[in-house]
């Protein structure tokens, strides 16, 4: 089958850096087995495009939409006090730079696409629902489908997590409904042939005319070549689990603390945390508290590459995260075998299958507590158990969740909008 003609706008898109660039450059290169890809991005990725290979002009354009971009990026930064926090209010500020970005990306590419020097145009990245395209209609104007997603967010804070929330500056995620009667959204999903989803709440968001269009496809998935570890943990002395991610109110690793302080007591558990974050300093008051700080490990922050070499040596993933819109993390400890113990809400909850890995009940911080200490307690006498889970994870990961997986599954996608399907194949999990 011929392969089709792909211009691919990833805004954010960078080798180099994690979360939403890393999505963005996976998906964008993963992309290129599949089909014939240009990739446009923002110039600030510019020089690791080229320091990972690609050709300037033949693989990938950069657009220069700093004159308004760094300004607007600048402000948000100090909205957020430089600390990683008011998500909603960055992508608020992105909301408003980033029309100009695509209005630079029409200016160059538009007379190849009215000329049908593409097939289909893909907006790859932002992944948040809230943030319109412009570019939906003119495409539809000039007879080229296009492609929208994977988008993912706004997952609401669970009841009695308020404090948590307010310490996250998420002052804004009060008011994120408004987004829906933002200029431009209606037209977006009106004009897209497919809407791709990262995850069922987003997918629940949309007006019921786009339902049709959707098509769910977890935004996260794994690189064999950047983790290629399997772990191989010790069997003897206490059971290892390991935490990675920002150390932030949302993502609970006080919660995970006082969950294990029994076992750590009992000598029966060791902890990992692998992150920074602002909880630094009272994490570290809370483990000389309870008495345990020989029994945990701050390793702080860690260069990706260098985070399997942590789980690498774990029994358990435990995650108990109460906000996560994609849980990569995840994936990333069952691509090593690492079976996570997570609690079952968003994205996590959506990608720890049965027999994948342990799922905790969402509800109030003391139920999280008490269920993940009663699921240690439960599984430091069971690692043959941890161990088949893990396998069985992996196993899983590799089949459907690679880059490579998720990139068939696109051109799945592909080739129904070429043909005009309806309604749209339902691919995660599809392997050709």
């Amino acid at each position: 089958m011929t392969r089709p003609r792909v211009l691919a706008i990833a805004e954010a898109a960078n080798p180099e850096w994690v979360s939403v660039p890393l999505v963005g450059w996976s998906l964008a290169t993963a992309l290129r087995a599949v089909a014939d890809v240009h990739i446009v991005t923002q110039i600030r990725n510019r020089d690791a495009f080229l320091r990972a290979g690609l050709i300037e002009g033949q693989d990938f354009t950069a657009i220069d939409s700093e004159t308004l971009a760094r300004p607007l990026w600048a402000l948000g930064e100090r909205l957020r006090m430089g600390q990683g926090r008011g998500w909603t209010t960055l992508q608020a500020i992105n909301a408003i730079s980033y029309p100009w970005f695509e209005h630079l990306v029409w200016q160059r590419f538009c007379a190849d696409i009215r000329a049908g020097r593409y097939d289909i145009v893909h907006r790859i990245t932002p992944l948040s629902p809230t943030i319109s395209s412009s570019l939906a209609g003119k495409c539809a104007r000039a007879g080229v489908p296009f492609v929208l997603g994977p988008l993912n967010g706004g997952v609401p804070w669970p009841a009695g997590f308020d404090a948590d929330r307010r310490r996250e500056r998420e002052f804004l995620s009060y008011l994120r409904s408004a987004y829906k009667a933002l200029p431009g959204r209606r037209s977006t999903l009106r004009h897209a042939s497919a809407i791709l989803v990262g995850s069922r709440h987003t997918q629940s968001e949309l007006s019921r005319f786009a339902q049709a269009k959707t098509v769910y496809l977890p935004e996260n998935a794994i690189d064999p070549a950047r983790f290629s570890r399997i772990a191989a943990p010790t069997q003897e002395g206490p059971l290892r689990a390991a935490f990675v991610g920002r150390l932030v109110p949302y993502k609970g690793p006080d919660m995970l603390i006082a969950a294990a302080t029994p076992l750590l007591r009992a000598g029966r558990l060791h902890l990992d945390l692998v992150g920074e974050g602002p909880m630094m300093t009272e994490l570290r008051a809370q483990v000389g508290a309870l008495g345990v700080s020989d029994r945990i490990t701050f390793h702080g922050w860690l260069e990706h590459a260098r985070v399997q070499d942590v789980l690498a040596t774990c029994h358990l993933f435990a995650f108990p995260s109460i906000r996560e819109f994609g849980g990569g993390v995840v994936l990333e400890a069952m691509a090593l075998g690492v079976p996570p113990l997570i609690v079952d809400y968003a994205g996590p909850g959506e990608l720890v299958g049965e027999g994948h890995g342990y799922k905790v009940a969402l509800g109030p911080r003391a139920e999280i507590i008490a269920g993940f200490g009663a699921a240690l307690d439960r599984l430091t006498g069971d690692r043959a158990g941890l161990a088949a889970t893990g396998q069985a994870g992996r196993n899983w990961v590799m089949e459907h969740a690679t880059w490579a997986a998720k990139a068939r599954q696109v051109r799945i996608v592909y080739d129904a909008v070429l043909a005009a399907q309806s309604p749209l194949p339902q691919v995660f999990g599809a392997t050709a």
